[in-house]
């Protein structure tokens, strides 16, 4: 039987994930070691094995808390755009916005390292896409989103933009942006399909002040003339 080993908790963790991240951002995900995070945090390699087991996890909870962690109940503002205004903008959104050369350095490696990528969908991304599921459901019940739309692509829609915009581009997310892409794309796509309405002549009105057309009368008949006879 293994024996339970001790956690690294409270501000000595915190302290280690900072640290990981600074290191994260100097060497880059491949070049990083567990002794250079451990003398970053001034503490032993013994120390970070007593949490982590590798270095993927140890990177992944540290960018996680660097991102802030998504509340355990989505908030529930009445609407969809509300409630995704609250997340994506809130302490653990996307406009929280790690150091490039952090993000360079994730995104590359997430294609190469296959331990990296399944921590990574374990622990950062499958929390956030529950929190966003939630959401989409509910507006889904409340008669916001098309009975018939697929969850999956509209949950992704506003984090893939804003992931674009900022490792892509090289733009700020902030809230305008996160506003924008919602009203403009997110909720049109979400959006029941609006009632057939039953098209009905409208008949013909005269403009004010002005007569109606008058009805063109009949032209006359001329008669035909009867053959004359000759008298004998």
């Amino acid at each position: 039987m293994t024996p339970h080993r001790p956690r690294v908790t409270g501000d000595r963790e915190d302290e280690i994930l900072e640290a990981t991240v600074r290191v994260l951002a100097d060497v880059g995900y491949d070049r990083l070691t567990m002794d250079q995070v451990a003398a970053e945090a001034h503490a032993s390699k013994a120390t970070l094995y007593r949490r982590w087991d590798d270095k993927a996890s140890l990177v992944v909870d540290a960018v996680s808390r660097a991102k802030g962690l998504p509340e355990a109940a989505p908030p529930d503002t009445g609407s969809l755009r509300g409630d995704l205004l609250a997340v994506f903008c809130g302490p653990a959104g996307v406009t929280q916005r790690l150091p490039m050369s952090v993000q360079a350095g994730l995104l590359t490696a997430l294609h190469t390292d296959t331990a990296l990528s399944a921590v990574w969908r374990e622990r950062f991304l499958a929390p956030r896409m529950a929190v966003a599921t939630d959401i989409f459901r509910r507006a889904r019940d409340r008669g916001e989103v098309a009975p018939d739309a697929d969850l999956d692509v509209l949950q992704t829609v506003l984090p893939s933009m804003c992931a674009f915009r900022q490792t892509v581009l090289g733009h700020d997310v902030d809230v305008e942006f996160v506003a924008s892409v919602v009203d403009t794309v997110v909720l049109p796509a979400a959006r029941p399909p609006a009632p057939p309405t039953s098209a009905t002549p409208t008949p013909a009105t005269s403009t004010p002040g002005t007569s109606p057309p008058a009805t063109p009368a009949p032209t006359p008949r001329t008669p035909t003339p009867e053959p004359s006879k000759d008298n004998t």
